[in-house]
């Protein structure tokens, strides 16, 4: 047998041996595509869509206190009119629960720093998400 065809051999046995990568990077796609969608939409400033991400029993844990309801939208909508921009989640680890989407990773953003300069600010997120009516909702959001 060639080097090669041995290669191709171990291969096909890795593919048949292996669980489907695929379906095991399923959550975590998912969770990705979902903190992307977050981000485009506070980047654009569209809190109407942002809230719309969020089910309606959602609760937000932010420094301050919990927001729920039209309070997320009006608590990111605050961060927004302050200069808090170029939100960027990524995504480490996601773990299904039935419904739940248990998503934790870190986020970036920039934001007012000393003597007006822009800087960076990230730190960790965590995500919980229920699929509801077919899409993923955050129910439970914070970070640090």
């Amino acid at each position: 047998m060639t080097r090669a065809g041995a290669a191709a051999l171990l291969f096909l046995a890795a593919a048949v041996l292996r669980p489907d990568a695929a379906a095991a990077d399923q959550p975590l796609n998912e969770a990705q595509a979902a903190a992307n969608a977050w981000d485009e939409v506070y980047n654009a400033g569209d809190m109407d869509r942002l809230s719309k991400l969020y089910a309606a029993d959602a609760i937000v844990v932010t420094k301050g206190q919990p927001q729920s309801g039209t309070g997320i939208a009006t608590f990111f909508s605050g961060l927004k009119a302050k200069g808090w921009d170029d939100h960027k989640v990524t995504v480490k680890s996601a773990q299904p629960k039935g419904d739940l989407l248990i998503a934790t990773g870190r986020w970036a953003m920039s934001g007012p720093g000393e003597g007006g300069a822009r800087k960076t600010f990230e730190g960790n997120w965590v995500n919980v998400l229920e699929r509801r009516d077919g899409a993923w909702r955050s129910v439970l959001h914070t970070w640090n």
